[in-house]
């Protein structure tokens, strides 16, 4: 199973209430990191989905080992819970290095990039997460490590302040990020090898499940495992989740073996519906669609009436919605498809029937 590991600094990925409360969420909570570090794959053979990143990076290793050097730098991005951390951990292990594990929040100056930089030991892999949130000094001194495996230590201020040369020993760093589109060229253009991390199709999901619940010692059924993968969004993470859950119903409601209606049963009781949302999404629809006549209607007016700030709508809410196609983003204000008035069993109004939005004058 694969999985990313977060960390305790509070950022986009990170809302407070809702967005850390949702069995749906795709950031990890301390129950989820205990059970991912036991159940992480430690290769890339027992690594399950993404296909393309795996073949890809397995060259990028192979070659690596057979030159006796260490790997290119290797930059990950997608959204949490797709498996970059386990990713980084498997590279270490496939390269036989151990591997340090920090996050771009935690380095505030080039002073703390300094330090963990000059203690590595050659071929180690260096996982920085949310690297996207490092701060600029630091990011400006990557730069030399990451190209000449060096970096310049300023020593005193002023005009009396030197440079003092560092030489490092090689190293493999390995950066994750879920908003690619913020890092800097320079940065972007030092990594040998970059991949972006997809949404895993159900099928994919199964396999994943069947793993986890073998390894949990759960007995589950074929239909329980594409039950349980149809709710997850894509996102190993949340169906190992949804997996627990529905384990301890079924051990507290049932005979323990996870069945169809078991897991359906199951996910009822903790509003998880069929497409995988939870109260938060199908509030913002109901509000959408049932207040506003399916749209349009900004940001601000709809997060009042669902009662929850805008930025939880925005960030936790509106991207899984917008890409199951049942929430468009428009200049106007948010506008709800015909998919979301189907999915909710409500019939639009009037001209909202064939395009899922009015007119702001109701004509």
């Amino acid at each position: 199973m694969n999985w990313d590991d977060t960390t305790d600094t509070p950022g986009p990925e990170r809302l407070a209430g809702s967005a850390e409360e949702r069995l749906v969420g795709s950031v990890a909570d301390r129950e989820d990191q205990a059970v991912e570090a036991a159940l992480r794959p430690k290769d890339l053979g027992e690594f399950i989905g993404q296909e393309k990143v795996r073949e890809q990076l397995d060259l990028v290793l192979r070659a690596a080992r057979a030159r006796g050097a260490t790997a290119d730098h290797v930059l990950l991005s997608g959204a949490p819970g797709l498996g970059k951390t386990t990713l980084s951990m498997i590279i270490a292990a496939e390269m036989e290095a151990p591997i340090r594990i920090t996050s771009g929040p935690a380095i505030q100056h080039a002073g703390d990039l300094a330090a963990i930089l000059s203690s590595l030991q050659e071929g180690e892999v260096l996982f920085l997460d949310e690297i996207h949130r490092m701060s600029r000094p630091a990011e400006e001194m990557l730069y030399m490590a990451m190209e000449d495996f060096r970096v310049d230590v300023i020593v005193g201020k002023g005009p009396g302040a030197t440079a003092i040369p560092l030489e490092l020993p090689p190293f493999t760093l390995v950066g994750a990020t879920t908003r690619a589109g913020l890092l800097p060229p320079p940065l972007r253009d030092r990594f040998g090898f970059t991949a972006h991390m997809e949404f895993y199709e159900p099928a994919e999901l199964e396999r994943v499940i069947h793993r986890s619940a073998n390894l949990l010692d759960v007995e589950i059924a074929a239909d329980g495992a594409a039950e349980i993968a149809g709710r997850s969004r894509g996102t190993p993470r949340i169906a190992n989740r949804l997996l627990r859950r529905v384990r301890d119903y079924a051990q507290v409601k049932a005979d323990g073996i996870i069945t169809k209606d078991i897991a359906s049963a199951a996910l009822a009781v903790y509003e998880v519906d069929t497409r995988g949302l939870d109260r938060l999404d199908r509030a913002v629809l109901e509000a959408l669609l049932k207040l506003f006549g399916g749209g349009p209607v900004g940001l601000s007016t709809l997060a009042v009436a669902v009662g929850e700030e805008r930025e939880t709508v925005e960030e936790v809410a509106e991207p899984f919605l917008v890409r199951e196609g049942l929430l468009a983003r428009t200049p106007r204000g948010r506008v709800a498809t015909p998919a979301a008035w189907a999915h909710l069993g409500l019939t639009p109004p009037g001209s909202a029937a064939g395009s899922g939005q009015q007119d702001l004058f109701g004509a």
